[in-house]
């Protein structure tokens, strides 16, 4: 096997700081693991639009398209704010996006034991959590046509968003949680507003096709998104792979991930179809973005950017028990108290700086080998 081709975008804000102790971290699997990688460097965002006047420069498009997978650290910050919508930092995220055709959006929410009062919800429910939320990611009501803000010539104005899906779209997203749930639980639940929606209506049609005929050993439920949503915060554990649609997806995605207790620990993965070499477009990210707020300061949680290189090894690189490595050894971490001030629970306690918690990673990666 070659080396695997990562292109790495820190982008803005707490992204550089998180990346770097990634960066470490892909050094110590080169050096203890015999792993190869070829690393490219390249900007996003803020970061992109400083340098080229635009929040993704063409080379760089292309040199995502080239890649095994694309990691990114974080986009966006407050002097961008009155750029023109064209031309703001998440508009390079939102192309890697739609030209890598990044149709399958992995947001898990995993309950580390050492966090489970994080929580607001209380420890036996969200204790030993471990649910993945399959969003699609380039259809829907945020790329539907018709769209804007129209004049009604009676002084008013409307809105107008168009929710839209196809056959495929839909199939090929349901496929994907499909054989997410193979490797899991062998658990699916659908979830889409069926009762007021055609596309809902479809959705349901299409997502139960896909699985009488394709997986018929995975167990399929239907459930509305807004029940769906009551039910993750009522008894979370009831659920193991959920696929929805754009829309549903931001928002029950972010509904499962305060039930962790810290945006700070969540990764995620963008996946496309799979290349020649079998391996799928994929971009891995964390989910905290940019948090302007305490960039340069060493107060960053890396720990949602290191997780989000286990998805890489495990969904882009078929490197499974290594992906298992480095969550074992961020939960060591967190149950040994080191953590970053997002993390902390005693008052007056010191918190860990980024580069103390990443070397702490290094550290328990080390003992997982008995070094």
């Amino acid at each position: 096997m070659g080396a695997y081709k990562l292109l790495v975008l820190p982008g803005d804000g707490i992204g550089p700081e998180v990346m770097a102790e990634v960066a470490k971290v892909i050094r110590w699997f080169e050096s203890k693991r015999g792993m190869a990688f070829e690393i490219t460097e390249d900007l996003v965002g803020g970061a992109a639009y400083d340098a080229h006047g635009v929040p993704l420069h063409d080379d760089t498009m292309s040199k995502a398209l080239a890649a095994d997978a694309v990691l990114l650290g974080a986009v966006g910050g407050p002097e961008y704010d009155d750029l023109d919508f064209a031309v703001k930092p998440e508009r390079g995220l939102l192309r890697l996006r739609k030209e890598m055709d990044l149709y399958s959006n992995l947001r898990p929410a995993i309950c580390f034991d050492a966090l489970a009062d994080f929580s607001s919800l209380k420890r036996e429910v969200v204790a030993g959590l471990d649910i993945l939320i399959v969003r699609e990611l380039t259809s829907g009501v945020y790329f539907g046509e018709p769209r804007g803000i129209i004049d009604d010539n009676e002084g008013g104005r409307i809105g107008v968003n168009t929710q839209r899906y196809t056959t495929g779209e839909i199939r090929r997203v349901a496929r994907s949680a499909f054989e997410l749930a193979k490797r899991r639980g062998g658990k699916l639940c659908s979830m889409e507003k069926a009762n007021v929606m055609e596309s809902g209506i479809l959705w349901r049609e299409e997502v139960q096709w896909v699985g009488e005929r394709e997986y018929p050993d995975i167990e399929l439920s239907h459930m509305y998104a807004d029940a769906g949503s009551m039910q993750l915060v009522r008894w979370p554990k009831q659920f193991d792979v959920i696929v929805t649609d754009n829309l549903f997806g931001d928002i029950l995605s972010d509904t499962a991930a305060m039930l962790t207790g810290s945006l700070g620990m969540l990764p995620s993965a963008s996946l496309g179809e799979a290349g020649e070499n079998g391996r799928p477009k994929a971009m891995y990210e964390p989910v905290h973005g940019s948090a302007p707020d305490i960039a340069g300061q060493g107060k960053a949680n890396p720990c949602a950017c290191v997780l989000s290189l286990a998805m890489a090894l495990r969904y882009s690189f078929d490197e499974g028990d290594e992906a298992t490595r480095i969550e074992n050894a961020v939960e060591s971490v967190l149950a040994k108290g080191i953590r970053t001030a997002d993390l902390l629970q005693v008052e007056n306690s010191e918190p860990a700086s980024t580069t103390e918690v990443g070397g702490a990673i290094i550290d328990a990666l080390d003992e997982s080998l008995g070094a």
